[in-house]
């Protein structure tokens, strides 16, 4: 469970465009550089999104037009949980004699968490139960789409002046001469197959048209403020009608103040991404494309790969005084896997955070292949290995415990000791070269990497 619960008591370092240290748990680990990855140090690409209420799927660019938000869930202005459509029945006068009424069926929305319904915000019902719900309209609509298209340009332009830049510094010195008689000034100004010309000239976006320019203008101060009610610091405050930071922050274009000026708001939209790493460009994790599915098609996470050390048993650490800790290693892999944990030289630049002294086994320990079978299995008979009682607690099916050593070094604070844990791994990705008795086995590798243990405060 300290994978999961107590993640940050092991650290794994990760060596990416800036040193990272992460729990185990949430590394991902390529085959082909056979080396671990985090999700600093990973391209992320969106594959698709989708509703997490009604589950439809849709493109990225129809999300994008519907301001990645569904068009039939909705969420609670109050508690942000779901809302759900009711049913209920109102009467209605009859068409053809106003006199009489009849029972009629209307939906509206509410919350089943904290009871929030639409009627409270003075939402009319409706005779049909999906879509076409009152919203409210933003005043500042045509000033925001002005400053999102005045951007949009503005960004178009510094790109072709970047481009343009770019492409200067590229073009070597040629006569011009020499390049007429040629033809070959076209070719080279070109920056990739199927740009325009003149966008490396600065030249307007369209050939043969003026683009239209936008501008917008700056905001004007008010000489003068709208007083407050003379009531506004004597008047009791009603906690009920008043909305909370959060409430008002989840609807920036409005920003309620009370309660009753709350409005449902169309459900954010999720996206299953897929992550690749950025140095060989292979897919390290991929989901299914069914919003569905919680399967992947690639799913290279670390714990099925590395070996994973956690922390079994803490005694009572002191100033200068040698302790005992007990750790476990557990072996993700099917086949055998030796490994063999050094401590940090004294000039490390990886062992920052140290303080205390570790002594590790100096033999090697040897981990058994995982066998889902057996893994639970209480009565399995263990394998016949030559393990050493000083160094190794215990052995079952994939997993051994064993001691490590440990000095504190300062007088207060948290003890945290750092080694280095070097295994074999055999990549089943790359390829296999057959052996002289006809047999294929994939070449074994020796991978190295910083382990740093928060072993928790002093002893008082």
């Amino acid at each position: 469970m300290a994978t999961l619960l107590q993640p940050e008591k092991v650290l794994y370092l990760v060596r990416g465009e800036k040193k990272i240290r992460v729990p185990l748990s949430q590394l991902y680990f390529c085959r082909y550089c056979s080396e671990l990855r985090s999700l600093e140090c990973v391209s992320h690409e969106v594959d698709s999104h989708f509703c997490p209420s009604c589950l439809e799927n849709m493109p990225s660019a129809e999300a994008k037009l519907k301001k990645n938000r569904c068009a039939n869930c909705f969420d609670c202005p109050c508690c942000m949980h779901t809302l759900s459509t009711r049913a209920t029945n109102i009467p209605a006068p009859l068409p053809d004699d106003p006199t009489k009424t009849t029972m009629k069926k209307a939906y509206y929305l509410a919350c089943g968490f904290c009871r929030w319904t639409s009627r409270d915000v003075g939402m009319a019902d409706k005779s049909v139960a999906s879509g076409g719900w009152q919203e409210p309209e933003n005043p500042h609509t045509q000033r925001i789409n002005k400053l999102i298209e005045y951007y949009q340009q503005l960004a178009q332009r510094e790109k072709l002046e970047r481009d343009r830049k770019k492409m200067a510094r590229r073009r070597p010195f040629m006569p011009q001469a020499f390049s007429e008689k040629y033809g070959l000034g076209t070719r080279l100004q070109r920056q990739r197959s199927g740009a325009p010309i003149s966008a490396l000239y600065g030249l307007s976006l369209k050939e043969g048209e003026d683009q239209k320019e936008i501008t917008i203008e700056p905001a004007q101060a008010l000489d003068e403020v709208e007083p407050l009610p003379e009531d506004y610091y004597t008047r009791p405050v009603n906690l009920p009608e008043v909305t909370t930071l959060r409430q008002r922050l989840l609807q920036p274009d409005f920003q309620p103040a009370g309660a009753s000026q709350l409005h449902p708001r169309h459900k954010h939209l999720l996206m299953k991404r897929s992550l690749r790493c950025r140095k060989c460009e292979h897919n390290l994790s991929k989901p299914e494309f069914n919003p569905t599915s919680i399967k992947f098609k690639i799913q290279l996470v670390a714990v099925s790969y590395i070996p994973e050390v956690r922390i079994m048993s803490i005694p009572n650490l002191r100033h200068m005084k040698e302790s005992q800790v007990l750790l476990t290693l557990t072996n993700p892999v099917e086949n055998i896997t030796h490994v063999s944990l050094y401590t940090c030289e004294e000039e490390d630049q990886d062992d920052i955070n140290s303080t205390a002294k570790v002594l590790v086994p100096s033999k090697e320990l040897v981990l058994a292949g995982k066998d889902a079978a057996a893994e639970y299995d209480e009565l399995a008979e263990p394998q016949g290995f030559q393990d050493d009682p000083d160094v190794v607690a215990f052995r079952k099916s994939n997993k051994i415990g064993f001691f490590i050593k440990v000095i504190p070094q300062q007088e207060e604070g948290d003890v945290t000791v750092a080694f280095k844990l070097r295994h074999d791994f055999r990549n089943l990705a790359a390829p296999i070269r057959p052996t002289e008795e006809g047999e294929t086995t994939a070449e074994a590798i020796w991978l190295t990497h910083h382990v740093e243990l928060s072993l928790g405060p002093l002893a008082t």
